[in-house]
């Protein structure tokens, strides 16, 4: 199973994927209230939400850890993170999964992200995970596009 969003930014190639690693462009656009990122082979890729007080029948309370290890980043192009795993603030992890996030600088400034996160085993908490995290996606790319392209450069915590 995968779950593929694409979107076009009116931003930069470099800053788009810049925004995935910076984490005060993070926390503004993805709500991680930590993040540990180093955008180069064998970097973690590591961020943190606090527990949710909303609580999902399957999955239980919402935030935890999204981690996972950079093992391709090619400036301008994209970034691949490897052997990543959602540990809930309860329950068991959820992984192994991949996230492959690709840019392409078209005509006009505007630039298509696109992004794949697969990774799946045949059970109820898999299916119910990427329902979940199909929304979250969709929620924090509008807030990243919104960032990059219309907050002024102090609320976007200057990313470059």
């Amino acid at each position: 199973m995968r779950l593929e969003r694409a979107l076009d930014i009116n931003a930069p190639a470099d800053r788009i994927l810049n925004a995935f690693f910076d984490a005060g462009a993070l926390r503004a656009w993805w709500g991680v209230t930590n993040a540990v990122t180093t955008p180069r082979p064998l970097g973690p890729y590591v961020l943190e939400w606090s527990p949710s007080e909303l609580r999902d029948e399957v999955l239980g309370p919402l935030g935890g850890v999204f981690r996972g290890t950079v093992m391709q980043f090619e400036s301008g192009s994209g970034f691949f993170v490897a052997d990543v795993f959602w540990l809930p603030p309860d329950g068991d992890p959820i992984g192994p999964m991949a996230l492959d996030v690709a840019v392409t600088e078209g005509e006009g400034g505007a630039t298509r992200l696109r992004l794949t996160q697969s990774g799946f085993d045949e059970s109820v908490r898999w299916r119910r995970y990427y329902e979940v995290v199909g929304l979250g996606w969709d929620r924090a790319l509008r807030s990243l596009k919104h960032l990059l392209e219309y907050a002024p450069p102090n609320v976007a915590h200057n990313v470059p």
